[in-house]
């Protein structure tokens, strides 16, 4: 997929997808041909979004905070 394809595929406006790819943070991408034409694989594409539903605790109950016991303070005595 071209960048335009790739965003409307992630639901993202192509700005968003471009500074994604220059930061690093973004779905893996390459560049194809004499122009060098930045282009997305449908299949990594579906791997990073699952990617991105595993690492987020509201689509990941082991992630969630509220699956773990809080923590208790320590008390300090008073000298």
């Amino acid at each position: 997929m071209n960048v335009q394809t790739a965003a409307t595929y992630l639901g993202i406006s192509v700005n968003t997808l471009y500074v994604w790819r220059h930061r690093r943070q973004g779905p893996p991408s390459f560049r194809m041909g004499p122009g060098g034409r930045v282009m997305y694989r449908c299949d990594l594409l579906d791997a990073w979004l699952s990617d991105q539903q595993q690492a987020d605790s509201r689509s990941n109950s082991t992630l969630n905070p509220l699956n773990t016991a809080p923590q208790q303070r320590e008390r300090r005595h008073a000298a």
